[in-house]
């Protein structure tokens, strides 16, 4: 059952790895966004747009790193089975935030660079292509029943939790 625990934990820490470097990137672009001479002449639907990014990607940024601190306070206390089951929510409600504040940041600078409509169409199509591949295309292929047989090393249909 460790080895279970310690083997999902890995994969969950790598996966928070990759997640937090990008909302990092992002969060950068925005709060620097706000500092240049081109921010003023955002108009209202513009601003409010840059408002959702920055919101999304600031809580985002919490969400992903909250498994840290949870791991702090309940470190050498055997909740490790805990810590998983909580990091996994907080993973997937964080990637939940980025694929929103990724689809409105395409939106603002689409708005400002082509114009609206493109602006539009862009931030929907990128929002719709993070929903359905971040977890459309996850959850079909958990739910389907075509007789694949599992992978034995997958540790997904233990009770690791």
């Amino acid at each position: 059952m460790d080895q279970v625990l310690d083997r999902n934990l890995a994969e969950l820490l790598q996966e928070l790895r990759v997640a937090i470097t990008g909302v990092q990137v992002l969060f950068a672009f925005l709060l620097g966004l706000a500092f240049t001479q081109r921010f003023a002449e955002l108009d209202d639907l513009q601003l409010t747009v840059y408002t959702v990014t920055l919101l999304a990607t600031a809580l985002a940024t919490v969400v992903l790193i909250a498994p840290v601190s949870f791991h702090r306070l309940v470190f050498r206390r055997r909740r490790k089975a805990v810590l998983i089951a909580v990091a996994d929510r907080l993973l997937l409600v964080g990637l939940a935030l980025l694929v929103l504040a990724i689809s409105t940041g395409v939106l603002l600078i689409l708005d400002v660079v082509l114009g609206r409509t493109a602006g539009v169409v862009g931030g929907a199509l990128v929002l719709l292509i993070g929903v359905l591949t971040w977890y459309g295309l996850p959850l079909w292929v958990r739910w389907d029943d075509s007789g694949v047989q599992p992978d034995p090393d997958d540790d997904e249909g233990r009770p690791a939790d």
